[in-house]
């Protein structure tokens, strides 16, 4: 029996989007282990039922006492777990203390991803690339595509989630993301939400969200007409993870920033209507497949840094207001300057986004920069360096032609 250890230790959404790389090690013939935060350990049963889930305290949120006391023997039992499987592969997603901990168990030869080697932390090939493929935010890759490429045969984009399609159920609304810059302000999202739901004739609205959202939910409630807040319900901060797969679950369509229950959505075939701005892009984190349609703040310092201040008085949130008319029409003309529609589709790198209305400046150069990646990646027969001498030359480095 081949195993394989997938190490995903950070949030919600980022569990979701490592689905086409355990997808991939699926079909290569692996049984799928998955090393997570404890917080996300019932999610992770739900989407994948048939991989070994192994939970330890990475954030030590909800954890009791939350000292070492408890730290320590709960995940030195993970370690001691692990250290007695023989793993064939092992891909380390991310780059904090525990993950370079817990990669430096294994054989560096069996590790992709971030790793130690000597002491010295490094970066598979891959991940150097996508490193400086980053440089180029508004033409990256989905950050689903770029896990799932550090496996060779990767299962085609489509075959991961479903194609979107309306499920009867009404409309939910995520009332805010993780970062509050990524977030539609309530008096800014209610009319989008009414708009939404007459052009979709959707009768049931489902507000979504944590405990500390509550107060955002009652006020949102408070913008609607009277009509309307009778057949809203608020179950911010009243589902478990099994309580919002049911919640999200055959929805008309889901209004969200850049959260993790977008993915969630698309992971079940929901239609995401998603808010994109301040530092989300959806070529970056875009929810994933076929069927979604995203409003992109355009403006000339999007994307920007979320860990840096904004000083320009938030301005990619003012085109929001004036949406509702182009959500009730999806005409171009009624579409405000500094916002961009895109549609989600897939293609042979994975999924990628298709403008309907607005600009799209930078489109051009990323078509370019996906078949530049699908070459390198062997996707496509266009040779080593393709007809694209300058994108090898500023993203390929010397080092990368060294041998040992």
């Amino acid at each position: 029996m081949k195993r394989a250890l997938v190490i995903q230790l950070t949030r919600f959404g980022d569990l979701v989007q490592t689905k086409r790389l355990v997808l991939t090690l699926q079909r290569r013939g692996f049984t799928v282990h998955i090393c997570l935060d404890h917080s996300l350990k019932e999610l992770a049963r739900i989407l994948y039922p048939t991989c070994e889930i192994h939970p330890l305290i990475a954030h030590r949120s909800g954890i009791e006492g939350q000292g070492l006391d408890t730290v320590l023997p709960v995940n030195y039992e993970i370690f001691r777990q692990l250290s007695e499987i023989d793993f064939e592969e092992v891909y380390n997603l991310n780059f904090s203390t525990m993950n370079y901990a817990l990669s430096s168990m294994f054989d560096s030869e069996k590790v992709k991803g971030h790793k130690r080697v000597n002491g010295q932390p490094m970066k598979d090939p891959w991940f150097e690339l996508g490193f400086r493929l980053a440089a180029e935010r508004r033409n990256n890759i989905n950050l689903v595509d770029y896990w799932a490429a550090l496996s060779p045969d990767m299962i085609p984009a489509a075959d991961v989630n479903p194609v979107a399609s309306s499920g009867g159920r009404g409309i939910g609304v995520v009332l805010a993301g993780r970062e509050s810059r990524r977030s539609l302000p309530y008096d800014i999202l209610a009319p989008l939400v009414m708009s939404a739901r007459s052009a979709n004739m959707n009768k049931d609205i489902f507000l979504l969200g944590s405990k500390a959202e509550r107060g955002a939910g009652r006020k949102l409630l408070s913008k609607f007409p009277a009509s309307v807040a009778e057949s809203t319900i608020n179950l911010a901060g009243k589902t478990n993870w099994e309580g919002l797969v049911e919640a999200v679950s055959g929805l008309d369509m889901l209004m969200t920033p850049d959260t993790g229950t977008m993915h969630l959505a698309a992971h079940l075939g929901v239609p995401v209507l998603g808010f994109f701005l301040s530092s989300a892009w959806c070529t970056e984190t875009g929810p994933y497949g076929e069927g979604h349609t995203i409003f992109q703040a355009d403006t000339d310092c999007s994307p920007c840094m979320e860990a840096r201040p904004c000083y320009s008085d938030m301005k990619c949130l003012a085109p929001f207001k004036n949406s509702s008319r182009y959500i009730a029409t999806r005409k171009p003309e009624h579409l405000p300057e500094g916002i961009s529609v895109f549609e989600s589709g897939c293609d042979f790198l994975g999924t990628q986004f298709t403008l309907k209305a607005g600009n799209d400046a930078t489109g051009e150069r990323r078509l370019r920069l996906r078949k530049f990646i699908g070459s390198h990646l062997g996707l496509l027969d266009i040779g080593e360096h393709g007809p694209f001498p300058e994108l090898a030359e500023k993203f390929y480095k010397d080092k990368d032609w060294i041998t040992a």
